[in-house]
């Protein structure tokens, strides 16, 4: 008989995920209906006239315009929207704290701590749309949405890939910019060790050894090349992937996944179907490692299971 590719999630853990992910889905939309509210807001005197100024984390300010029926309609809305939207993400913030003490308990989730922190990380800045996890992590989100855990031998890996969406530059790079961060020191929110590797400027360390590699297609039109994520020095490079761009295009899956310590995040990445045919691409790969193309060749093979076995919904 062949080996298990999977077992059954125990039965409260499977309960527990349910749970916390309704609380993470209605945490994480909130969270972007208030973002807009997030800072203040008030008029400010210029000579013989007033601009409603919005302002952000640290000392930033942006004009809204001057004062007038629209500009006292936008204050008047952000007095009103901002205080109960805080009030409601501060008890889901709550909430969730609790869900993820019952999933620790419930043994809910195996995902290593470092990625769901970084997922976390990226997410609470408004750019987790602009990143697709690639790679043998998918296999967490694949699992989670099919109620099972895959066997350990199809996971073993010590990083993390980042696809950077490059048609999503001038959306990426306006958030950013509004952010006034770099992403290697958001990833540091997510562990402060966090240091990018000298020779290899895509990739980021903590100390522990856990890497995070940043990816892109290679250029296509408009495409900037090479392209720093943001303009401190000190970020990030992502670099340049064969194939990448079937990874780019390919349509995505997002399902919530659990830390080993309970931590929850949303796990944006590529359709179970694009990720077999990716997978047996690799294994077919004569210059790849051979142990790494046996794994590539049992990662498709699970994924397909799921899907023939309708665990899986693509």
């Amino acid at each position: 008989m062949d080996a298990p590719s999977y077992y059954e999630l125990d039965e409260d853990a499977a309960r527990q995920s349910i749970n916390a992910s309704t609380i993470y889905a209605e945490y994480r939309r909130t969270l972007e209906a208030a973002r807009p509210y997030m800072g203040g807001m008030y008029w400010k005197k210029v000579g013989a006239y007033e601009y409603l100024t919005k302002t952000g984390k640290g000392s930033s300010q942006t004009s809204v315009g001057p004062r007038g029926e629209r500009t006292e309609a936008i204050y008047a809305d952000f007095q009103s929207r901002k205080a109960p939207l805080m009030q409601r993400l501060e008890a889901l913030e709550a909430s969730l704290v609790q869900a993820e003490r019952y999933n620790k308990a419930a043994k809910a989730g195996r995902v290593p701590n470092n990625v769901v922190a970084v997922l976390r990380a990226i997410e609470r800045h408004g750019l987790g749309d602009n990143f697709t996890v690639v790679g043998t992590h998918a296999l967490f989100a694949y699992e989670a949405a099919a109620g099972v855990r895959i066997v350990e031998k199809a996971l073993a890996t010590v990083d993390v890939d980042l696809l950077w969406d490059a048609r999503k530059r001038v959306q990426f790079e306006t958030t950013v910019k509004r952010l006034d961060r770099s992403v290697l020191s958001i990833l540091q929110e997510a562990d402060k060790s966090f240091t990018r590797m000298e020779l290899q400027k895509e990739t980021a360390v903590n100390d522990k050894g856990f890497q995070v590699d940043f990816l892109r297609r290679i250029p296509e039109g408009k495409d900037p090349h090479p392209y720093r994520l943001t303009d401190d020095l000190d970020d990030m490079w992502p670099v340049q992937a064969r194939r990448a761009n079937i990874l780019t295009e390919a349509p995505r899956f997002a399902y919530p996944v659990i830390s080993q310590v309970g931590g929850i995040a949303l796990m944006r990445t590529v359709s179970p179907q694009v990720f077999i045919q990716f997978k047996e691409w690799m294994s077919r790969e004569p210059t790849r490692d051979p142990l790494k193309r046996s794994r590539d060749r049992l990662q498709a093979q699970i994924v397909q299971q799921l899907l023939d076995e309708q665990r899986l919904i693509a």
